[in-house]
């Protein structure tokens, strides 16, 4: 009897990663995806717990199955991911109708899981950390996908313990891959299609600092970039502090990795920069930004940054205004200041009202909104490599690729151009993409 699946991945390209090895895994016991949970046997979450109120986001979420597996009691719910691994066997307990819960080190005990649940009915949860060694080996085949583009996990887990974050809590401590066995899971990649790969980790930039035994993050890209077949090459996410000169100097000769980094400041101020434990300074963080400059004049970089940090003043935010305005960053990714349980912050004074976060938070938005226009303006009439990835959703015969700054380019071309490099010339540029015409068909 065939059996179907249905999963909804939220959060981090982690857990993108994470949600192909669940697919891999399940199919492997002989299940199937399928599109609407109505239509399942198994219907999984894989969840984050980064975001404000994500533990109530994904309880409300759970809600919507309840209605299916009152009509179909033989339906499995299951929730994966960093709400799972910090709440654990509570999920049980809050929510009757879950079956099953495994954390982020769990997720090749799942056909196990699932197993026992249609044999017995027997609920369960498996939330523990696994030692390193076991960590090490625990990376699954993952579903292949015919897409131009892929991510590959290079390192898992965090050290640095910023006072805001969860991450160490929910995904332990760092562990780095060996680059054997990177590359060869890239040219595998390569061989079935793939041009482009981003090399991930939560603080990819730190890969191996702690272990001689192996390459350096620098050399990694070195290697990955002297693939033969494979077009572009990104990373995310980088940590200030673990930016090394030999890393950033990679963004001069090597032609595949793009001209972009994801370079989180999350303060501007010094002060708020030291009770987050960042672990530099604004001066440490603009000369880096000042070398990548250097070495790669054309580099656009992105970033993080969180608003209303417990403390924080009207001086301690305007320098984050004005660092902004200095470094001009081609987006930002801006967040509220929410406490999330376990963490070092969560248990400072927060003196400031949610109007007054609300107010500097629209500040800083409108300032960011108008840095990414102009920057993105400045592309009008250029001609930009772009890596074709598939039909654009704008549809009307439209492609759709990114440029090397990781922005969405659309325009008309024929199909057979998917996985391909080509130049297109912008004419327009919207808010969040660029319209433009095929100038070098291939």
């Amino acid at each position: 009897m065939n059996k179907a699946f249905y999963l909804e991945t939220f959060g981090c390209q982690m857990n993108v990663v994470d949600s192909e090895q669940i697919m891999a895994l399940l199919q492997g016991i002989g299940y199937s995806q399928v599109d609407s949970a109505e239509q399942a046997d198994l219907v999984l979450l894989n969840t984050c717990s980064v975001r404000d109120k994500a533990e109530r986001k994904v309880y409300g979420h759970l809600g919507r199955f309840k209605p299916i597996k009152d009509q179909r009691p033989g339906l499995i719910i299951g929730v994966g991911g960093c709400v799972a691994q910090q709440e654990g066997e509570k999920m049980l307990e809050k929510v009757p109708y879950l079956d099953l819960v495994f954390g982020t080190h769990n997720i090749h005990r799942l056909p196990q899981l699932v197993q026992q649940v249609e044999q017995n009915r027997q609920r369960a949860s498996i939330t523990n950390f696994q030692d390193r060694e076991t960590r090490l080996n625990l990376f699954p085949e993952r579903t292949f996908q015919e897409t131009v583009t892929r991510f590959v996990t290079v390192m898992q887990g965090c050290d640095n313990f910023c006072s805001y974050c969860i991450v160490p809590h929910v995904r332990g401590r760092e562990i780095s891959r060996s680059s054997h066995e990177i590359i060869t899971e890239v040219r595998g990649l390569v061989a079935q299609g793939v041009r482009e790969v981003t090399l991930l980790g939560q603080n990819v930039n730190s890969y191996n600092l702690k272990d001689d035994k192996d390459i350096s993050f620098a050399q990694l890209l070195q290697q990955v970039n002297a693939i033969d077949g494979l077009q572009r090459l990104r990373f995310a996410t980088s940590h200030p502090k673990d930016l090394t000169e030999e890393l950033i100097d990679c963004f001069g000769p090597l032609e595949k990795l793009c001209k972009h980094i994801h370079l989180p400041i999350q303060s501007g101020s010094d002060r708020i920069l030291k009770l987050m434990n960042r672990g530099y300074t604004v001066n440490d963080y603009l000369k880096k930004v000042a070398d990548l400059k250097k070495v790669c004049p054309e580099i656009r970089l992105t970033t993080d940054i969180i608003v209303g940090f417990p403390g924080e003043t009207e001086e301690d935010f305007q320098a984050t205004l004005d660092l902004v305005e200095q470094v001009g960053y081609v987006d930002a990714f801006t967040f509220l200041y929410s406490p999330r349980v376990e963490t070092a912050a969560a248990k400072m004074l927060d003196d400031q009202s949610s109007v007054q976060k609300q107010q500097r938070f629209d500040r800083l938005l409108k300032l960011q909104q108008e840095t990414s226009a102009a920057i993105w303006q400045t592309d009008a009439g250029q001609e930009l490599s772009v890596l074709v990835e598939g039909e654009s959703r704008q549809g009307d015969g439209q492609l759709f690729g990114r440029s090397t700054w990781n922005r969405i380019v659309n325009f008309r071309g024929s199909a057979d151009l998917v996985g391909h490099t080509v130049t297109v010339k912008i004419a327009k540029v919207l808010r969040n993409s660029h319209i433009g015409e095929l100038v070098e068909p291939r």
